[in-house]
């Protein structure tokens, strides 16, 4: 696979290339959010621009200086000029390295580079039911997602097909913030809504704050069982034998449709799905377990991704 760098490389007709990005051919990648981020970027210097495992146990076996190709990363055109031109020579260097994105990884070291995280790159080594993720998705555009035959289907009573396509509903609309997380508070009522736009809005009959709001509820499951620590990021319990009170367990609802409006902006509506797993906590008119829908208005503009940045290369 290591190779296909080199092949793609000598493809190449008069430097109109500006980034090489490499993906698995199971994964799903948003275009233009992935344009938008890599124009934060001097494609003219080296960068080799991807993301960790989620998994500690993951990038411990390969490194945690590797991006991973599942995920997708990019190349500036120059870093992949130097690496096509050096590729035979670092093939040899670490006949016992296994898998071409450490070997990658480590021909890149040995020219002074290392890894520019960004964390809308996932990897998914994670199984089950992933929608704690994806409900705390880091601040920072969602670029790729991987290993979906490895999870279940991540909106309720779809197959795995049918739910990344209605994902993709919401993605056509504004990429750039599909998944991002916005919190606001009912201090009449002590209520927490948690909304990651195209996607969910977790509400909790509790005042929280970002930072706990921030941390995926833990419904997934580690990559390599009894692996430990298992992630990458802290997470939040959810089950009962966790000693967590109603206050910790959301009401969630699922995104369902989209309209525009004339005013331009989008509405975005999302309904209850499955009961709350700890119960009702009190009368369902005046309870979060008695919401079923919630609409959540948007304008029509892109995101700002970020502004230039320097690359991490040792000089």
């Amino acid at each position: 696979m290591i190779s296909v760098i080199e092949e793609t490389f000598a493809e190449d007709h008069g430097h109109r290339v500006r980034w090489y990005v490499m993906t698995d051919d199971d994964t799903v990648l948003l275009i233009d959010n992935l344009v938008s981020v890599l124009s934060k970027y001097d494609h003219t210097k080296y960068y080799y621009v991807g993301m960790n495992s989620e998994c500690v146990v993951s990038n411990f076996g390969n490194s945690f200086q590797m991006a991973f190709g599942g995920a997708g990363y990019a190349l500036s055109y120059p870093l992949a000029q130097a690496v096509a031109k050096n590729m035979d020579t670092c093939i040899k260097s670490y006949p016992n390295v296994y898998g071409s994105d450490h070997m990658l990884q480590a021909c890149i070291a040995d020219l002074g580079v290392t890894i520019t995280l960004e964390k809308g790159f996932h990897q998914i080594d994670l199984h089950n039911d992933i929608s704690g993720f994806l409900s705390a998705h880091p601040q920072s555009p969602f670029l790729s997602i991987h290993h979906l035959d490895a999870v279940d289907p991540i909106f309720p009573s779809m197959n795995r097909f049918e739910a990344l396509n209605h994902l993709m509903k919401a993605a056509n609309v504004d990429q750039s913030r599909l998944l991002q997380q916005s919190t606001c508070y009912n201090k009449k009522h002590n209520w927490t809504f948690s909304v990651s736009w195209g996607y969910s809005v977790q509400i909790y009959d509790k005042i929280h704050a970002q930072s706990y709001i921030a941390m995926p509820i833990e419904t997934f499951g580690e990559w390599r069982k009894g692996a430990w620590p298992p992630y990458m990021f802290n997470v939040r319990g959810l089950k009962s034998n966790n000693g967590n009170s109603c206050g910790e367990v959301p009401n969630v609802l699922f995104f369902d449709s989209l309209e525009g409006t004339s005013m331009n902006h989008v509405v975005t509506t999302y309904v209850k799905k499955t009961p709350r797993s700890c119960g009702s906590s009190g009368n369902d008119d005046h309870s979060i377990d008695g919401i079923l829908k919630i609409h959540v208005f948007s304008p029509i503009h892109k995101l700002h991704v970020g502004l230039k940045i320097e690359p991490n290369r040792n000089t």
